[in-house]
């Protein structure tokens, strides 16, 4: 099993920006402040069971996965890891921007880029392997989780190299609102979803930021620890 706590970097909106509300009040829960909150009314009466449809993505907090969940290497701390994401931050780079929109992505609604940057690829493998030195390997039973029979020989050398298949090529950037959902629910949650983001204005998103969201054990969710604004070249 996974030693605890275990960390995760993702892209989070900055805190209290719209797009953070529009997400957080979707899942009833602020990563923020670990803090539930209700949800809101179109979304109780699209589906009245909207608690167990975001049950999942609750768990996680909003957010885009740029190095999924992993336990700290034997040795490593909390601290190195912030102060490598803080060095990591600090480099120039250039800032991913791109139109987003509600779509379906496996079965789960989630925001996702209409096209995606080469910036945001970019910026998705080099936290997979800047950060990597802090990850501890990969335990059997972690990895069976993972059913690597069903994934693609490319997905599994990810697993193997990386603790994550869906890296490098692999990556699909998407903030999750929902759990995968049937073919019959979908369409009425996705007209809610997408009237929801078109009223807020949120059709253009920078990752200009990175966060640090730490799990203390198997049930807990995940909270915000820390959060660096990327540096912008020029």
């Amino acid at each position: 099993m996974s030693n605890f706590p275990r960390h995760a970097i993702y892209y989070a909106p900055a805190p209290a920006s719209d797009l953070d509300r529009f997400g957080a009040e979707l899942l009833g829960y602020d990563a923020f402040t670990g803090q539930d909150l209700p949800f809101p009314e179109d979304a109780i009466r699209t589906a009245p069971d909207w608690r167990e449809l975001t049950s999942d993505p609750r768990k996680y907090g909003f957010h885009a996965t740029l190095k999924a969940p992993f336990s700290l290497a034997p040795g490593k701390s909390e601290a190195e890891l912030f102060a490598a994401c803080a060095s990591f931050a600090a480099a120039p780079r250039a800032i991913p921007r791109f139109k987003a929109l509600v779509g379906s992505i496996s079965g789960f609604i989630a925001v996702i880029p209409a096209e995606p940057p080469a910036e945001l690829i970019q910026l998705a493998a080099d936290c997979v392997s800047t950060f990597d030195f802090l990850r501890a390997p990969l335990t059997e039973t972690d990895r069976a989780r993972r059913n690597p029979s069903q994934l693609t020989p490319r997905q599994r050398e990810h697993l193997d190299r990386w603790g994550y298949p869906y890296v490098m090529e692999e990556f699909r950037f998407h903030m999750t609102l929902t759990g995968r959902l049937g073919s019959e629910r979908r369409e009425p949650i996705l007209a809610m979803l997408r009237s929801r983001f078109a009223s807020n204005g949120l059709d253009m998103l920078a990752i200009d930021r990175i966060a640090v969201f730490r799990q203390d054990a198997a049930a807990s969710r995940f909270r915000i620890v820390g959060q660096w604004e990327l540096r912008a070249n020029g």
